[in-house]
């Protein structure tokens, strides 16, 4: 363990690193460096196109440099945290730029969190200022920090991306009226350079703790392992506040030399139109972004011939899926891949001809990972056996921000404990068959069913709750909430429905299907059997099909 400029805690192996430097899997550069290179080598070349606008590798370099000044003289310094709650707009690697300059931890904000979300991640990362969409989608994201700004006092400042008020605190504001740049001391590529918050199965998020140096690695071996190369256009449609829309929505194309086309919303026709427009070659997103982009080139003849690869993980990946890319796609490589925020891309796929069964049957190649799967005991297992999947690599993260999290997270050796059940197999592919964790994976966004079910437990008919997952036809799982009524009490879905639009919780959380029933199935010591929940309700719904 090492303490970090920002004054969290951090894993820390000195040999590891020093022979991670040495090997070359950590450059010891910061993504600044990259787009300063990029500047100089050709400042007109675009790196990001959004909403049909050209951004070029001058105008971030230039705009960063701006907002990093406007910073620095409001008092952010090295280890302070600002925060983004944006879509998919490029002005997120002005602020990714500015604070990779000034060596400030970034903190990435998905767009459906709402109050209760927004409060603790603001007042648990101590964020001293935050950049926000002034509304999207319906929803004001400005009356929702002023909301918030009484209880967070660490917020300094409040900016938004593309307002209209008018009154200076908007992010051209800052870019527009900064002043010089001072020199700047060199930022350490080791240290913490984003903290992305994930649900955990406490239903109190954690924060992921990643640095210049171990993002950086995830990025290139992506690119390098699909084959990646200038030139090359790319669609991302995942959120640049999660790890993978911000890794190569924001960062690829200054490393790898491609063109990131921003979609603020997601649209399968607008994407199929957008893939035959610009030529795309690589895209990358969960299951349902693969599932009706299929669906649209099938209802119009497309074949998209430019896309040549498309990564797919984030939830579950049915093999038929994979091989119906190649029936619809004769050019596009589909494969599934295996990671998350704490270790992006412990596998990163079969692409190569000839392994399209390990492509659509298995959850990928390990590069760059040691893997174990270890029994409850922590003993390894061996090839084919089931048990716990745990990683090491020079991608994975440093920790969580809570030392408790850490502590639970990694064995003696810096292994990382997944919490997925899977086995390794004679190819040296992960397959990925459950979870230890109590995670609802609605369409590669992870829900904390102890989060839901504190809240339900809130309304004062419900006696108790239980939250599982339910089959879903497009986003692969869902929140179904069992409910037991207080003796007495008449509960209704309204009710707590109700009792959530309160509450300010991103809709997504919101249980889909609710049963009221008068007791639970329970282990000998009182436990709660969710897998029995679990297959009840897929019972109920597969006698509901018609």
């Amino acid at each position: 363990m090492r303490q970090d400029i920002s004054g969290w805690n951090v894993q820390w192996d000195d040999a590891r690193a020093a022979q991670w430097v040495a090997g070359g899997q950590w450059l010891n550069r910061t993504l600044a460096d990259a787009v300063r290179e990029a500047a100089e080598t050709d400042a007109g070349r675009v790196t990001q196109l959004c909403g049909g606008r050209e951004v070029t590798a001058g105008e971030v370099w230039d705009k960063a440099q701006r907002l990093a000044a406007a910073l620095w003289a409001r008092g952010f310094r090295a280890g302070d945290v600002v925060a983004f709650q944006t879509p998919n707009w490029h002005e997120g690697a002005f602020i990714d730029v500015a604070a990779c300059l000034l060596g400030l931890v970034v903190c990435p904000i998905v767009t459906i969190y709402r109050d209760r979300e927004v409060e603790l991640i603001l007042s648990d990362s101590r964020a001293k200022g935050i950049f926000i969409a002034e509304s999207f989608r319906g929803f004001d994201f400005a009356a929702m920090l002023a909301r918030l700004r009484p209880a967070l006092p660490t917020l300094a400042h409040v900016w938004t991306v593309r307002g209209t008020t008018g009154d200076g605190s908007d992010l051209r504001d800052l870019i527009a009226d900064a002043p010089p740049l001072p020199v700047l001391a060199p930022v350490s590529p080791d240290a913490v350079k984003l903290v992305l918050y994930t649900s955990g199965t406490t239903g109190r998020p954690k924060a992921v703790l990643h640095s210049h140096n171990s993002l950086i690695r995830a990025t290139l071996m992506c690119a390098r392992h699909w084959g990646i190369v200038p030139g090359d256009t790319t669609l991302m449609p995942s959120p640049i506040t999660h790890v993978t829309g911000f890794s190569h929505g924001l960062e690829m194309p200054f490393y790898g030399g491609t063109r990131c086309v921003l979609m603020e919303k997601w649209d399968a026709a607008d994407a199929a139109a957008i893939i035959e427009r610009e030529q795309v070659s690589f895209t990358i997103g969960a299951t349902p972004f693969l599932q009706e982009l299929m669906d649209v080139a099938e209802a119009k003849g497309l074949t998209l011939p430019s896309l040549r690869l498309f990564p797919c993980g984030g939830a579950a990946v049915a093999p038929e899926i994979i091989y119906r890319v190649a029936r619809v796609l004769p050019n596009c490589r589909a494969f599934r891949v295996y990671g998350s925020s704490e270790a992006p891309m412990i596998t990163l796929g079969f692409c190569a001809p000839g392994q399209e069964r390990l492509a659509a049957e298995t959850d990928g190649e390990i590069v760059d990972y040691e893997v174990r799967v270890v029994d409850l005991e922590g003993r390894t297992l061996g090839t084919g056996q089931e048990g716990e999947i745990c990683a090491r690599g020079p991608a994975l993260f440093l920790g969580y921000a809570d030392p408790v999290h850490s502590a639970e997270a990694f064995d003696t050796e810096g292994f990382f404990r997944t919490g997925d059940i899977g086995y390794v197999t004679a190819d040296n592919a992960v397959v990925f068959t459950g979870r230890i964790k109590d995670l609802i994976n609605r369409g590669g966004e992870k829900i904390s069913a102890k989060e839901v079910e504190d809240l339900l437990h809130q309304h004062p008919g419900v006696m108790n709750a239980a939250v599982v997952a339910m089959p879903h036809a497009r986003l692969g799982e869902t929140v179904c909430a069992y409910v037991i009524p207080k003796p007495g009490q008449v509960v209704t879905a309204a009710d707590i429905t109700a009792l959530l639009d309160a509450a300010g919780v991103a809709r997504q959380k919101y249980p889909e299907r609710f049963i009221f029933v008068d007791d639970f199935p329970k282990t000998a010591s009182g436990k709660v059997k969710k897998d029995l929940l679990r297959a009840d309700v897929r019972e109920r719904i597969d006698r509901a099909a018609p």
